[in-house]
Protein backbone atom coordinates (compact mmCIF):
# COMPACT_ATOMS: atom_id res chain seq x y z
CA UNK A 1 0.00 0.00 0.00
CA UNK A 2 2.91 2.69 1.21
CA UNK A 3 4.58 1.67 -2.24
CA UNK A 4 1.73 2.28 -4.52
CA UNK A 5 0.85 5.99 -2.61
CA UNK A 6 3.72 6.95 -0.60
CA UNK A 7 2.15 10.15 0.68
CA UNK A 8 -0.76 11.22 2.64
CA UNK A 9 -1.46 7.80 3.61
CA UNK A 10 -4.36 8.46 5.85
CA UNK A 11 -6.28 9.69 3.03
CA UNK A 12 -6.10 6.20 1.58
CA UNK A 13 -10.03 5.38 1.29
CA UNK A 14 -11.38 8.41 2.02
CA UNK A 15 -14.92 8.43 2.77
CA UNK A 16 -17.46 10.72 1.90
CA UNK A 17 -19.19 10.48 5.69
CA UNK A 18 -15.52 11.10 7.44
CA UNK A 19 -15.62 14.86 5.82
CA UNK A 20 -18.05 16.47 7.95
CA UNK A 21 -16.13 15.17 11.61
CA UNK A 22 -12.55 15.65 9.79
CA UNK A 23 -14.35 19.49 9.40
CA UNK A 24 -15.24 19.42 12.64
CA UNK A 25 -12.48 17.78 14.59
CA UNK A 26 -10.33 20.30 12.70
CA UNK A 27 -12.32 23.31 13.92
CA UNK A 28 -11.82 22.09 17.42
CA UNK A 29 -8.26 21.59 17.17
CA UNK A 30 -7.79 25.33 15.94
CA UNK A 31 -9.54 26.60 18.86
CA UNK A 32 -6.82 24.71 20.87
CA UNK A 33 -3.80 25.15 18.41
CA UNK A 34 -3.72 29.18 17.97
CA UNK A 35 -3.30 29.96 22.09
CA UNK A 36 -1.19 27.33 22.67
CA UNK A 37 1.15 27.90 19.43
CA UNK A 38 1.89 31.69 20.76
CA UNK A 39 2.09 30.34 24.16
CA UNK A 40 5.03 27.55 22.97
CA UNK A 41 6.38 30.19 21.25
CA UNK A 42 6.95 32.10 24.36
CA UNK A 43 8.80 29.57 26.42
CA UNK A 44 11.31 29.10 23.01
CA UNK A 45 11.77 32.64 23.75
CA UNK A 46 10.52 33.95 20.10
CA UNK A 47 7.95 35.97 18.72
CA UNK A 48 4.70 34.66 19.41
CA UNK A 49 3.83 34.64 15.45
CA UNK A 50 6.69 32.33 15.04
CA UNK A 51 4.35 29.48 16.70
CA UNK A 52 1.75 30.19 13.75
CA UNK A 53 4.63 29.82 11.08
CA UNK A 54 5.41 26.71 12.38
CA UNK A 55 2.44 25.21 12.80
CA UNK A 56 0.99 25.63 9.05
CA UNK A 57 3.73 23.86 7.22
CA UNK A 58 4.09 21.21 10.10
CA UNK A 59 0.40 20.26 9.65
CA UNK A 60 0.44 19.60 6.05
CA UNK A 61 3.85 18.06 5.55
CA UNK A 62 2.91 15.64 8.72
CA UNK A 63 -0.17 15.12 6.76
CA UNK A 64 2.12 13.84 3.98
CA UNK A 65 4.79 11.92 5.04
CA UNK A 66 3.41 10.31 8.47
CA UNK A 67 1.40 7.69 9.18
CA UNK A 68 -0.79 8.29 12.04
CA UNK A 69 -4.50 9.25 10.99
CA UNK A 70 -4.97 11.16 14.34
CA UNK A 71 -1.89 12.83 15.32
CA UNK A 72 -0.90 16.46 15.15
CA UNK A 73 1.90 18.11 15.07
CA UNK A 74 3.01 21.58 15.84
CA UNK A 75 5.12 23.69 18.56
CA UNK A 76 4.82 21.89 21.80
CA UNK A 77 6.01 22.78 25.49
CA UNK A 78 8.68 20.31 26.18
CA UNK A 79 10.68 20.55 22.35
CA UNK A 80 9.92 24.68 22.55
CA UNK A 81 11.90 24.81 26.10
CA UNK A 82 14.73 22.31 24.46
CA UNK A 83 14.90 24.87 21.94
CA UNK A 84 15.33 27.81 24.26
CA UNK A 85 17.84 25.67 26.02
CA UNK A 86 20.20 24.97 23.14
CA UNK A 87 19.80 28.70 21.56
CA UNK A 88 20.25 31.18 24.67
CA UNK A 89 23.75 30.17 25.18
CA UNK A 90 24.68 30.70 21.01
CA UNK A 91 22.68 33.72 21.05
CA UNK A 92 23.50 35.67 24.20
CA UNK A 93 21.76 39.12 24.54
CA UNK A 94 21.09 39.24 20.53
CA UNK A 95 17.15 39.03 19.50
CA UNK A 96 17.81 38.65 15.81
CA UNK A 97 20.49 35.98 15.65
CA UNK A 98 17.95 33.97 18.66
CA UNK A 99 15.36 33.72 15.89
CA UNK A 100 17.29 32.47 13.30
CA UNK A 101 19.16 30.27 15.64
CA UNK A 102 15.76 29.07 16.76
CA UNK A 103 14.71 28.58 12.88
CA UNK A 104 17.86 26.71 12.16
CA UNK A 105 17.53 24.44 14.84
CA UNK A 106 14.16 23.69 13.38
CA UNK A 107 15.64 22.45 10.25
CA UNK A 108 18.75 20.73 11.45
CA UNK A 109 15.78 18.88 13.69
CA UNK A 110 14.01 18.51 9.72
CA UNK A 111 16.96 17.20 8.47
CA UNK A 112 17.94 15.00 11.15
CA UNK A 113 14.48 13.21 11.27
CA UNK A 114 14.14 12.81 7.39
CA UNK A 115 18.19 10.98 7.09
CA UNK A 116 16.84 9.17 10.83
CA UNK A 117 13.42 7.59 8.77
CA UNK A 118 15.63 7.04 5.36
CA UNK A 119 17.93 5.05 7.72
CA UNK A 120 14.77 3.27 9.36
CA UNK A 121 16.03 3.78 12.93
CA UNK A 122 12.88 3.79 14.41
CA UNK A 123 13.98 1.23 17.00
CA UNK A 124 15.74 3.87 18.29
CA UNK A 125 12.60 4.63 20.32
CA UNK A 126 12.89 1.67 22.22
CA UNK A 127 16.16 2.79 23.98
CA UNK A 128 13.96 5.34 25.88
CA UNK A 129 11.91 3.94 28.68
CA UNK A 130 8.33 4.61 29.63
CA UNK A 131 9.82 5.36 33.12
CA UNK A 132 12.52 7.95 31.94
CA UNK A 133 10.38 9.38 29.60
CA UNK A 134 7.43 10.09 32.51
CA UNK A 135 9.87 11.17 34.69
CA UNK A 136 11.32 13.28 32.39
CA UNK A 137 8.15 14.95 31.44
CA UNK A 138 7.56 15.60 35.03
CA UNK A 139 10.71 17.48 35.49
CA UNK A 140 9.79 19.64 32.33
CA UNK A 141 6.49 20.13 33.45
CA UNK A 142 7.99 21.92 36.75
CA UNK A 143 10.67 23.93 35.11
CA UNK A 144 7.81 25.50 32.69
CA UNK A 145 5.24 26.25 35.05
CA UNK A 146 8.25 27.88 37.59
CA UNK A 147 9.07 29.81 34.21
CA UNK A 148 5.46 31.38 33.58
CA UNK A 149 4.97 32.43 36.97
CA UNK A 150 6.66 35.56 37.22
CA UNK A 151 4.56 36.67 33.59
CA UNK A 152 1.87 35.37 35.91
CA UNK A 153 2.51 37.64 38.87
CA UNK A 154 4.12 40.42 37.19
CA UNK A 155 7.52 40.07 38.94
CA UNK A 156 11.07 39.48 37.67
CA UNK A 157 12.38 36.14 36.50
CA UNK A 158 15.44 34.83 37.72
CA UNK A 159 17.79 32.68 35.52
CA UNK A 160 19.15 29.24 36.76
CA UNK A 161 17.34 25.57 37.21
CA UNK A 162 14.60 24.92 38.42
CA UNK A 163 15.44 25.88 42.33
CA UNK A 164 16.58 28.76 41.29
CA UNK A 165 13.97 30.25 39.43
CA UNK A 166 11.54 28.89 42.19
CA UNK A 167 13.34 31.07 44.97
CA UNK A 168 13.48 34.23 42.68
CA UNK A 169 9.99 33.61 42.86
CA UNK A 170 9.26 33.48 46.59
CA UNK A 171 12.01 36.21 47.17
CA UNK A 172 9.81 38.63 44.23
CA UNK A 173 6.10 37.79 45.98
CA UNK A 174 6.53 41.47 47.64
CA UNK A 175 6.47 43.23 43.92
CA UNK A 176 3.62 40.87 42.86
CA UNK A 177 1.27 43.70 40.61
CA UNK A 178 -2.04 42.67 41.50
CA UNK A 179 -3.78 43.50 38.07
CA UNK A 180 -1.39 41.27 36.57
CA UNK A 181 -1.96 38.49 39.68
CA UNK A 182 -5.58 38.58 39.14
CA UNK A 183 -5.61 38.71 35.03
CA UNK A 184 -2.99 35.23 35.01
CA UNK A 185 -4.84 33.55 38.28
CA UNK A 186 -8.42 34.19 36.65
CA UNK A 187 -6.83 32.87 33.07
CA UNK A 188 -5.82 29.75 35.04
CA UNK A 189 -8.98 29.26 36.49
CA UNK A 190 -10.98 29.28 33.18
CA UNK A 191 -9.10 26.82 31.49
CA UNK A 192 -8.76 24.57 34.40
CA UNK A 193 -12.33 24.78 35.00
CA UNK A 194 -13.51 24.01 31.85
CA UNK A 195 -11.17 21.14 31.09
CA UNK A 196 -12.76 19.68 34.04
CA UNK A 197 -16.63 20.91 34.12
CA UNK A 198 -17.24 21.97 30.30
CA UNK A 199 -14.64 19.77 28.37
CA UNK A 200 -16.18 20.61 24.89
CA UNK A 201 -15.73 24.23 25.84
CA UNK A 202 -11.90 25.45 24.02
CA UNK A 203 -10.91 26.85 27.26
CA UNK A 204 -7.74 28.19 26.06
CA UNK A 205 -9.30 30.03 23.27
CA UNK A 206 -12.21 31.37 25.55
CA UNK A 207 -9.63 32.71 28.47
CA UNK A 208 -7.55 34.43 25.34
CA UNK A 209 -10.77 36.22 24.45
CA UNK A 210 -11.69 37.03 27.69
CA UNK A 211 -8.06 38.17 28.49
CA UNK A 212 -8.07 40.51 25.20
CA UNK A 213 -11.26 42.14 25.91
CA UNK A 214 -10.36 42.72 29.58
CA UNK A 215 -7.29 44.88 28.57
CA UNK A 216 -9.55 46.31 25.82
CA UNK A 217 -12.47 47.51 28.39
CA UNK A 218 -9.92 48.65 31.42
CA UNK A 219 -7.57 49.90 29.58
CA UNK A 220 -5.37 47.24 31.16
CA UNK A 221 -1.72 47.57 29.18
CA UNK A 222 -1.66 51.16 30.77
CA UNK A 223 -1.92 50.18 33.78
CA UNK A 224 0.79 48.03 33.95
CA UNK A 225 -0.54 44.59 32.14
CA UNK A 226 2.21 43.65 29.88
CA UNK A 227 1.02 42.22 26.50
CA UNK A 228 1.99 40.36 23.37
CA UNK A 229 2.03 43.50 21.45
CA UNK A 230 2.63 43.38 17.41
CA UNK A 231 2.22 40.61 15.53
CA UNK A 232 3.07 40.99 11.95
CA UNK A 233 0.27 40.31 9.78
CA UNK A 234 0.95 38.14 6.68
CA UNK A 235 2.16 34.60 5.39
CA UNK A 236 5.98 34.08 6.54
CA UNK A 237 8.88 34.88 4.34
CA UNK A 238 10.04 31.06 2.83
CA UNK A 239 13.66 30.72 3.07
CA UNK A 240 16.28 30.08 5.38
CA UNK A 241 17.30 32.53 8.08
CA UNK A 242 19.67 35.26 7.71
CA UNK A 243 22.87 35.98 10.00
CA UNK A 244 23.65 32.92 10.07
CA UNK A 245 26.54 30.52 8.60
CA UNK A 246 27.23 27.26 7.67
CA UNK A 247 29.26 26.75 11.01
CA UNK A 248 26.02 27.49 12.45
CA UNK A 249 24.34 24.24 11.02
CA UNK A 250 26.66 22.40 12.38
CA UNK A 251 26.43 23.52 15.73
CA UNK A 252 22.69 22.60 16.10
CA UNK A 253 23.40 19.03 14.42
CA UNK A 254 24.37 17.31 17.38
CA UNK A 255 21.86 19.09 19.56
CA UNK A 256 19.65 19.10 17.03
CA UNK A 257 18.98 14.73 17.91
CA UNK A 258 18.12 15.39 21.13
CA UNK A 259 15.21 17.49 20.27
CA UNK A 260 14.67 14.96 17.50
CA UNK A 261 14.33 12.21 20.14
CA UNK A 262 12.49 13.86 22.57
CA UNK A 263 9.74 15.14 20.35
CA UNK A 264 10.29 11.68 18.10
CA UNK A 265 9.35 10.13 21.55
CA UNK A 266 6.43 11.82 22.57
CA UNK A 267 4.31 12.14 19.61
CA UNK A 268 5.02 8.06 18.97
CA UNK A 269 3.53 7.53 21.63
CA UNK A 270 0.75 9.84 21.10
CA UNK A 271 -0.02 8.35 17.75
CA UNK A 272 0.37 4.69 18.88
CA UNK A 273 -2.23 5.42 21.54
CA UNK A 274 -4.61 6.95 18.87
CA UNK A 275 -3.70 4.17 16.26
CA UNK A 276 -4.95 1.15 19.09
CA UNK A 277 -8.35 2.90 19.83
CA UNK A 278 -9.10 3.04 16.23
CA UNK A 279 -7.93 -0.05 15.17
CA UNK A 280 -4.81 0.38 13.12
CA UNK A 281 -1.05 0.61 13.05
CA UNK A 282 1.91 3.43 12.61
CA UNK A 283 5.05 3.16 11.04
CA UNK A 284 7.95 4.73 13.34
CA UNK A 285 10.24 5.07 10.61
CA UNK A 286 6.91 7.21 9.07
CA UNK A 287 7.00 8.80 12.20
CA UNK A 288 10.55 9.87 11.94
CA UNK A 289 10.00 11.25 8.22
CA UNK A 290 6.91 12.59 9.61
CA UNK A 291 8.27 14.69 12.01
CA UNK A 292 11.55 15.08 9.81
CA UNK A 293 9.07 17.12 7.10
CA UNK A 294 7.44 18.93 9.61
CA UNK A 295 10.59 20.48 11.12
CA UNK A 296 12.05 21.27 7.96
CA UNK A 297 8.55 22.71 6.70
CA UNK A 298 8.78 24.97 9.83
CA UNK A 299 12.09 26.10 9.29
CA UNK A 300 11.98 27.51 6.23
CA UNK A 301 9.13 29.28 6.86
CA UNK A 302 10.86 30.86 9.80
CA UNK A 303 8.85 28.77 12.25
CA UNK A 304 10.55 27.19 14.83
CA UNK A 305 10.52 23.14 16.38
CA UNK A 306 7.65 20.98 16.08
CA UNK A 307 6.57 17.53 17.58
CA UNK A 308 3.49 15.59 17.97
CA UNK A 309 1.18 16.96 20.57
CA UNK A 310 -0.56 14.16 22.77
CA UNK A 311 -3.22 16.92 24.13
CA UNK A 312 -4.08 18.37 20.90
CA UNK A 313 -4.19 14.58 19.63
CA UNK A 314 -6.28 13.99 22.63
CA UNK A 315 -8.56 16.64 21.33
CA UNK A 316 -8.67 16.03 17.76
CA UNK A 317 -9.31 11.87 18.33
CA UNK A 318 -12.39 12.95 20.90
CA UNK A 319 -13.67 15.29 18.03
CA UNK A 320 -14.29 12.90 15.92
CA UNK A 321 -11.43 12.95 13.45
CA UNK A 322 -11.18 9.93 10.65
CA UNK A 323 -7.88 11.04 9.10
CA UNK A 324 -5.38 14.03 8.31
CA UNK A 325 -8.53 16.04 6.69
CA UNK A 326 -8.75 17.18 10.20
CA UNK A 327 -5.09 18.71 10.25
CA UNK A 328 -5.33 19.95 6.81
CA UNK A 329 -8.54 22.14 7.84
CA UNK A 330 -6.52 23.41 11.34
CA UNK A 331 -3.44 24.61 8.83
CA UNK A 332 -6.12 26.58 6.46
CA UNK A 333 -7.42 28.05 9.81
CA UNK A 334 -4.36 29.19 10.73
CA UNK A 335 -3.78 30.79 7.55
CA UNK A 336 -6.90 32.56 7.86
CA UNK A 337 -5.41 33.47 11.38
CA UNK A 338 -2.09 34.85 9.91
CA UNK A 339 -4.05 37.33 7.21
CA UNK A 340 -6.93 38.33 9.33
CA UNK A 341 -6.58 37.80 12.57
CA UNK A 342 -3.41 39.16 14.16
CA UNK A 343 -4.28 42.46 15.51
CA UNK A 344 -6.76 40.51 17.83
CA UNK A 345 -3.99 38.88 19.92
CA UNK A 346 -2.02 41.90 19.92
CA UNK A 347 -3.55 43.08 23.19
CA UNK A 348 -3.50 39.46 24.65
CA UNK A 349 -2.18 39.80 28.07
CA UNK A 350 1.37 37.90 29.26
CA UNK A 351 -0.65 37.09 32.24
CA UNK A 352 -3.37 35.33 30.31
CA UNK A 353 -0.68 33.72 28.12
CA UNK A 354 1.09 32.53 31.05
CA UNK A 355 -1.96 30.82 32.56
CA UNK A 356 -3.03 28.78 29.41
CA UNK A 357 0.58 27.34 29.33
CA UNK A 358 0.21 26.62 33.12
CA UNK A 359 -2.81 25.08 32.45
CA UNK A 360 -1.74 22.99 29.05
CA UNK A 361 1.74 21.50 30.99
CA UNK A 362 0.11 20.98 34.55
CA UNK A 363 -1.63 17.67 33.62
CA UNK A 364 1.82 16.40 32.39
CA UNK A 365 2.44 16.78 35.91
CA UNK A 366 2.04 12.87 36.69
CA UNK A 367 2.55 12.39 39.97
CA UNK A 368 0.19 9.47 40.66
CA UNK A 369 2.51 7.82 37.37
CA UNK A 370 5.60 7.79 39.91
CA UNK A 371 3.79 6.76 43.07
CA UNK A 372 2.93 3.42 41.02
CA UNK A 373 6.61 2.86 39.71
CA UNK A 374 7.57 3.42 43.34
CA UNK A 375 5.25 0.40 44.81
CA UNK A 376 6.40 -1.79 42.21
CA UNK A 377 8.48 -3.98 44.76
CA UNK A 378 8.45 -7.14 46.86
CA UNK A 379 10.30 -8.14 49.58
CA UNK A 380 11.85 -11.34 47.10
CA UNK A 381 12.87 -8.23 44.87
CA UNK A 382 14.40 -6.45 47.52
CA UNK A 383 16.30 -9.57 48.33
CA UNK A 384 17.85 -10.52 45.59
CA UNK A 385 18.34 -6.72 43.90
CA UNK A 386 18.44 -4.09 46.53
CA UNK A 387 17.34 -0.78 46.01
CA UNK A 388 17.94 -1.62 41.96
CA UNK A 389 14.83 -3.33 42.66
CA UNK A 390 12.82 -0.11 41.85
CA UNK A 391 15.02 0.20 38.92
CA UNK A 392 12.49 1.85 36.96
CA UNK A 393 11.30 4.43 39.67
CA UNK A 394 15.25 5.46 40.10
CA UNK A 395 15.44 5.79 36.18
CA UNK A 396 12.42 8.67 36.57
CA UNK A 397 13.59 9.87 39.35
CA UNK A 398 16.57 10.81 37.95
CA UNK A 399 15.79 11.88 35.02
CA UNK A 400 13.29 14.20 36.49
CA UNK A 401 16.32 15.42 39.16
CA UNK A 402 18.41 16.06 35.64
CA UNK A 403 15.95 18.54 34.32
CA UNK A 404 14.95 20.33 37.05
CA UNK A 405 19.08 20.24 38.49
CA UNK A 406 20.72 20.71 35.36
CA UNK A 407 18.56 21.35 31.91
CA UNK A 408 15.86 19.56 29.66
CA UNK A 409 18.47 17.27 27.22
CA UNK A 410 21.40 16.45 30.07
CA UNK A 411 17.96 15.36 32.15
CA UNK A 412 16.97 13.13 29.65
CA UNK A 413 20.67 11.77 29.40
CA UNK A 414 21.06 10.93 33.15
CA UNK A 415 17.80 9.56 32.83
CA UNK A 416 18.80 7.24 30.14
CA UNK A 417 21.93 6.57 31.71
CA UNK A 418 20.74 5.62 34.96
CA UNK A 419 18.20 3.04 33.56
CA UNK A 420 20.50 1.36 31.49
CA UNK A 421 23.42 0.90 34.15
CA UNK A 422 20.62 -0.20 36.54
CA UNK A 423 19.31 -2.62 33.81
CA UNK A 424 23.13 -3.88 33.35
CA UNK A 425 23.41 -3.62 37.37
CA UNK A 426 20.50 -5.94 38.39
CA UNK A 427 21.52 -8.37 34.76
CA UNK A 428 24.89 -8.92 36.39
CA UNK A 429 23.72 -10.41 39.94
CA UNK A 430 20.46 -12.26 38.73
CA UNK A 431 18.43 -14.56 40.55
CA UNK A 432 19.89 -18.32 41.17
CA UNK A 433 17.58 -20.10 41.97
CA UNK A 434 17.83 -23.66 43.82
CA UNK A 435 14.84 -25.82 42.75
CA UNK A 436 12.73 -28.80 43.84
CA UNK A 437 10.70 -31.27 42.49
CA UNK A 438 6.82 -31.01 42.21
CA UNK A 439 5.94 -33.54 40.42
CA UNK A 440 7.02 -33.63 36.92
CA UNK A 441 8.13 -29.64 37.09
CA UNK A 442 11.36 -28.05 38.91
CA UNK A 443 10.45 -25.11 40.41
CA UNK A 444 12.31 -22.51 42.87
CA UNK A 445 12.58 -23.64 46.47
CA UNK A 446 12.17 -20.23 47.93
CA UNK A 447 8.73 -19.79 46.45
CA UNK A 448 8.20 -23.35 46.93
CA UNK A 449 9.58 -24.65 50.00
CA UNK A 450 9.41 -27.92 50.51
CA UNK A 451 9.72 -30.22 54.09
CA UNK A 452 12.60 -32.37 52.85
CA UNK A 453 15.54 -31.92 49.78
CA UNK A 454 18.03 -34.50 49.05
CA UNK A 455 21.55 -33.19 50.63
CA UNK A 456 23.62 -34.96 47.81
CA UNK A 457 21.94 -32.99 44.36
CA UNK A 458 21.28 -29.81 43.70
CA UNK A 459 19.72 -28.42 40.93
CA UNK A 460 19.91 -24.57 39.91
CA UNK A 461 18.32 -22.02 37.79
CA UNK A 462 19.60 -18.63 36.57
CA UNK A 463 16.98 -15.73 35.40
CA UNK A 464 19.11 -14.37 32.76
CA UNK A 465 21.27 -15.08 30.09
CA UNK A 466 25.14 -15.98 31.02
CA UNK A 467 27.17 -13.40 29.75
CA UNK A 468 30.82 -11.32 30.79
CA UNK A 469 28.69 -9.33 33.36
CA UNK A 470 27.33 -11.72 35.42
CA UNK A 471 29.36 -14.71 34.98
CA UNK A 472 31.22 -14.50 38.37
CA UNK A 473 28.25 -13.87 40.29
CA UNK A 474 26.62 -17.03 39.02
CA UNK A 475 29.81 -19.12 40.28
CA UNK A 476 30.03 -17.48 43.50
CA UNK A 477 25.89 -18.24 44.12
CA UNK A 478 26.78 -21.91 42.70
CA UNK A 479 29.50 -22.47 45.12
CA UNK A 480 27.75 -21.24 48.22
CA UNK A 481 24.73 -23.33 47.23
CA UNK A 482 26.85 -26.36 47.27
CA UNK A 483 27.65 -28.36 50.76
CA UNK A 484 30.02 -30.94 51.93
CA UNK A 485 27.29 -33.28 51.04
CA UNK A 486 26.51 -31.99 47.30
CA UNK A 487 27.29 -34.91 44.76
CA UNK A 488 25.82 -33.49 41.49
CA UNK A 489 24.95 -30.11 40.65
CA UNK A 490 22.52 -29.80 37.85
CA UNK A 491 22.09 -26.17 35.61
CA UNK A 492 18.80 -25.90 34.14
CA UNK A 493 19.69 -23.64 31.33
CA UNK A 494 16.15 -23.84 30.39
CA UNK A 495 15.87 -19.79 31.81
CA UNK A 496 19.15 -18.68 30.07
CA UNK A 497 18.36 -18.05 26.43
CA UNK A 498 21.93 -16.90 25.88
CA UNK A 499 25.49 -17.28 26.48
CA UNK A 500 28.62 -15.61 25.70
CA UNK A 501 32.35 -16.98 25.81
CA UNK A 502 32.94 -15.40 28.68
CA UNK A 503 30.08 -17.44 30.76
CA UNK A 504 31.09 -20.48 28.74
CA UNK A 505 34.57 -20.67 30.02
CA UNK A 506 33.32 -20.11 33.74
CA UNK A 507 31.15 -22.88 33.12
CA UNK A 508 33.98 -25.29 32.22
CA UNK A 509 36.04 -23.80 35.11
CA UNK A 510 32.95 -24.51 37.92
CA UNK A 511 33.09 -27.63 36.31
CA UNK A 512 36.59 -28.22 37.07
CA UNK A 513 36.40 -26.48 40.37
CA UNK A 514 33.38 -28.98 41.67
CA UNK A 515 35.22 -32.14 40.18
CA UNK A 516 38.09 -31.72 42.38
CA UNK A 517 35.73 -31.28 45.28
CA UNK A 518 33.90 -34.66 43.90
CA UNK A 519 31.16 -32.91 42.53
CA UNK A 520 29.69 -33.70 39.34
CA UNK A 521 28.31 -30.49 37.42
CA UNK A 522 25.81 -30.71 34.41
CA UNK A 523 23.89 -28.79 32.06
CA UNK A 524 20.08 -29.66 31.48
CA UNK A 525 17.89 -28.42 28.77
CA UNK A 526 19.98 -25.70 27.17
CA UNK A 527 17.77 -23.97 25.06
CA UNK A 528 18.02 -22.07 21.58
CA UNK A 529 20.92 -19.82 21.50
CA UNK A 530 22.65 -21.09 24.97
CA UNK A 531 22.84 -24.77 23.52
CA UNK A 532 24.79 -23.29 20.07
CA UNK A 533 26.95 -21.04 21.70
CA UNK A 534 28.00 -23.34 24.45
CA UNK A 535 28.58 -26.04 21.69
CA UNK A 536 30.51 -23.10 19.29
CA UNK A 537 32.39 -21.69 22.48
CA UNK A 538 34.36 -25.08 22.66
CA UNK A 539 35.97 -24.44 25.99
CA UNK A 540 37.98 -27.22 27.08
CA UNK A 541 36.28 -30.57 27.66
CA UNK A 542 32.82 -30.63 26.76
CA UNK A 543 30.88 -29.97 28.96
CA UNK A 544 27.80 -32.57 30.50
CA UNK A 545 24.39 -31.21 28.67
CA UNK A 546 21.38 -33.32 28.81
CA UNK A 547 17.68 -32.82 27.44
CA UNK A 548 16.10 -32.89 30.69
CA UNK A 549 17.18 -32.43 34.17
CA UNK A 550 15.06 -36.08 35.21
CA UNK A 551 18.02 -37.24 32.21
CA UNK A 552 20.93 -35.36 34.09
CA UNK A 553 20.29 -37.07 37.38
CA UNK A 554 19.46 -40.52 36.26
CA UNK A 555 22.58 -41.95 37.50
CA UNK A 556 22.45 -40.28 40.81
CA UNK A 557 21.98 -42.92 43.13
CA UNK A 558 18.59 -43.73 44.80
CA UNK A 559 15.49 -41.72 43.77
CA UNK A 560 15.91 -38.09 43.52
CA UNK A 561 12.12 -37.61 43.58
CA UNK A 562 12.31 -39.21 46.92
CA UNK A 563 14.54 -36.77 48.53
CA UNK A 564 12.36 -33.02 47.91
Amino acid sequence: MAARWPVFLSLQGYQRGWLRPDVLAGLTVWAVLVPEALAYASIAGVPPVTGLYAAVPALILYALAGSSRHLVVGPMSATAALSAAIVTPLAGADGGRYLALSTVLALATGVAGLLAGLARLGFVAAFISEPVLKGFIVGLAFTIIIGQVPKLLGIDKHAGNFFEQAWGVLSGLGETQWRTAFLGVSSLAVVLGLKRWLPLVPGSLLAVLLGIVAVGVFGLDDKGVDIVGHIDAGLPSVGLPGGVDFHDYLDLLGPAVGVLLIGFAEGLGAAKTYAAKAGYRVDANRELLGLGAANLGSGLASGMVVNGSLSKTAVNGSAGAKTQVSGLVVAALTVLTLLLLTGLFERLPEATLAGVVIAAVIELVDIAALRRLYRVWTDRLGAIYGRSARADFLAALAAMAGVLLFDTLPGLLIGIGVSMLLLVYRTSRPHVAPLVKQGTLWLDADRHPQPRQRPDLLVVRVESGLYFANADHVRDRIEHLCTARTTLVVLDAETSPTIDVTAAAMLTDLRDTLARRGVDFRIARSIGQFGDELGAAKSGTPLGVYPTVTAAIADLPGDPAQGN
